[in-house]
């Protein structure tokens, strides 16, 4: 996998992804702080009409400091679906990790110059995870335990393609399109097809070994970090650091 490459990009050209599900307005005070102090260090993802894949709340508060540009990381060798599957799998990384709270104590404890309850550290506490902002990482993550708690799913109840067939429809009665057109056009009704991801671990949660591992090999489920990150989700996230780390040493 060659180097990515970090450009930069006007704050005002960047667009919000507009069905993110993830609250952030919590977080922004605190990521703020962050940029003051340590500066603008994780780039954000953007698909190539400038739509943001990862790095919401990183705009919002680049914005508020009245910010102009920002280091940006193209995801133009992601499928649509991959973009979709990345945005959710970068928040959820940061929502399943935990914190080895003596670690914690100990390293919050060599930390005598900077103010940390600037970033949402409280004197005392140690569970602070919903605290930070949703792009903070940690190697240690608890991953979500698929057990059965209810009758399998069906099918149907996992997958809603109701829209794609609505689309494909209409792309079969269209005219004044190629058939290759045609085809092009139905291949990518498929993004309009709504997960229950509810339902979907249920069903995980009843399925043989097969089918899990596939439905793990697809992001459906993720039951192994290690395996996720190989199969892509986590591996441009690598890269943008792998990047940055070639570039602090080229200084």
């Amino acid at each position: 996998m060659g180097k990515i490459q970090i450009e930069y990009r006007s704050i005002e050209s960047i667009l919000p992804y507009e069905k993110n599900p993830r609250i952030n307005e919590a977080a922004v005070p605190a990521v703020m702080e962050s940029i003051k102090e340590f500066g603008f260090k994780i780039p954000i993802v953007l698909t190539a009409d400038n739509v943001i894949v990862a790095g919401h709340t990183r705009i919002k508060a680049a914005k508020q400091l009245g910010m102009k540009e920002v280091p940006c990381v193209i995801a133009d060798d992601l499928s649509e679906e991959q973009i979709k599957a990345f945005r959710l799998a970068d928040n959820k990384s940061a929502e399943i990790a935990t914190w080895d709270e003596e670690l914690l104590q100990q390293e919050l404890s060599e930390i005598l110059d900077i103010d940390m309850s600037m970033f949402g550290f409280e004197e005392g506490e140690t569970d602070f995870a919903d605290e930070i902002e949703d792009n903070t990482y940690t190697m240690k993550t608890n991953i979500p335990q698929y057990e059965i708690t209810g009758d399998c799913p069906t099918i149907s109840e996992m997958l809603d393609k109701e829209k794609s067939k609505e689309l494909i429809e209409e792309i079969e009665k269209a005219e004044g399109i190629t058939e290759e057109e045609r085809q092009f056009l139905k291949d990518a009704a498929g993004r309009h097809n709504v997960f229950n991801y509810r339902n979907i671990a249920e069903y995980y949660a009843h399925a043989k070994p097969e089918m899990q591992r596939l439905m793990e090999k697809s992001a459906l489920v993720i039951i192994d970090v290690d395996n996720a990150i190989a199969n892509g989700y986590a591996s441009l996230f690598a890269d943008v650091l792998d990047t940055m780390e070639d570039e602090d040493d080229a200084e």
